[in-house]
């Protein structure tokens, strides 16, 4: 029995380049022209090409899931994404790279062939993407027609919509009024025993806990925040010297804790509980690979900092469009905090490298609705002096 092909329809939009993003796309029999399955989703602030291809890799996904042995065609309005998942340019953006290589995992090598389609031939992928951004700006997640019809005939349930799916009305719709920043007050968790020794703990250890000096160092940045009186939400990492952290200010300011796999630690892989010098000693080729490239990994299947990358800048941008106008302490680690540093400045990579980061160090970065960042605070340890 000859293999099913399918027509991948994608697209993917955002109000601002970045701004609201959004994005749509359809699967369809690719002999009978059949309608088989539409994906579309609010993804936050974004830009135009994040969003096509995350559009991308939904239909990919949504046609998987019909028939994982298939054959794909995708067509796209997006000659940038085209040509790229074709091989014929290259991917050079941080952004878009860790986004091609999980649309590349989908289907095996050799099942997925490109071409692209002038807009007014990807209307119903381009309709979806509108869908999804509108419903955004509506304070929900987009629904199929048909799950939508039913939801509007139901009674209303007198229950506020939960928090996990739910976006807010307000934020960054309107272009010429900026209006006010969504502060995100940035604070390293507190020291773990492996931390004066300034050894590798990441996503893929032994997940410790706070010990004494940073549990102290934890309820003086709780009185620092409680002082300050202008933390209006609270959002962090759910390793547990994160948790420990956050519940510590949490708790002192009469808040919740919102938890964010996104913001977990970098996976160290091999390197976990070692030194640098331990490191450099046992996997010199390794380490050397890592600091010179951001898609390189840590030895023993870590994580690389381009995925990190990739999950931080999602975490934010899910808060970013939750939180409008706010402002949110975020409870993380060194390597999430410096990479949200790092985006706010537009620098490159390798200025990881170039920031110190104190245990339970404050910094703040203010986002505006023209998508621009501003850097208002570094490694302040004033509160633990």
């Amino acid at each position: 029995m000859a293999a099913r092909r399918f027509v991948v329809e994608a697209d993917g939009g955002s109000r601002g380049n970045p701004g609201p993003a959004g994005y749509g796309a359809v699967v369809r029999d690719g002999d009978t022209g059949q309608l088989l399955a539409e994906a579309a989703e609010f993804i936050g602030h974004a830009t135009n090409n994040v969003a096509e291809y995350k559009g991308l890799i939904a239909g990919l996904r949504a046609a998987r899931e019909i028939d994982p042995d298939a054959s794909v065609d995708v067509r796209m309005d997006s000659k940038l994404v085209v040509e790229q998942m074709s091989g014929r340019w290259k991917i050079k953006h941080p952004d878009m790279q860790p986004l091609a290589a999980e649309a590349r995992e989908v289907f095996p090598r050799g099942r997925v062939r490109y071409s692209w389609i002038p807009r007014e031939k990807n209307k119903e992928a381009d309709r979806l993407a509108n869908e999804a951004m509108d419903a955004g700006k509506a304070g929900r997640q987009w629904e199929p027609r048909a799950a939508a019809s039913a939801q509007a005939a139901a009674p209303a349930a007198g229950e506020p919509e939960p928090l996990e799916t739910a976006v807010p009305k307000a934020g960054w719709a309107a272009p010429a009024d900026l209006g006010t920043p969504t502060t995100l007050v940035l604070l390293r968790h507190g020291e773990t025993h492996l931390t004066p020794e300034k050894r590798f703990s990441g996503s893929g250890g032994t997940d410790p806990e706070l010990s004494e000096k940073g549990r102290w160092q934890a309820e003086r940045a709780a009185e620092a925040l409680a002082a300050r009186g202008s933390i209006q939400a609270v959002v962090a990492s759910p390793m547990r010297r994160t948790r420990q952290t956050a519940e510590a200010v949490a708790a002192r300011l009469g808040l919740d804790v919102r938890y964010e796999e996104g913001l977990r630690e970098v996976d160290f892989g091999a390197w976990e509980g070692l030194t640098f010098a331990e490191a450099r000693e046992r996997y010199p080729d390794d380490l050397t690979a890592w600091l010179g490239s951001t898609k390189a990994k840590p030895s023993g299947g870590g994580e690389s900092f381009a995925t990190l990358t990739h999950r931080v800048g999602v975490a934010r941008d899910k808060i970013l469009a939750r939180y409008p106008g706010k402002t949110v302490l975020v409870v993380s680690h060194v390597s999430p905090i410096k990479t949200l540093v790092r985006l706010a400045l537009g620098a490159p990579p390798d200025s990881l490298y170039r920031m110190e980061l104190s245990a339970a160090s404050f910094c703040a970065v203010q986002y505006y609705a023209d998508g621009n960042a501003s850097l208002r605070l570094l490694n302040d340890t004033g509160h633990l002096r």
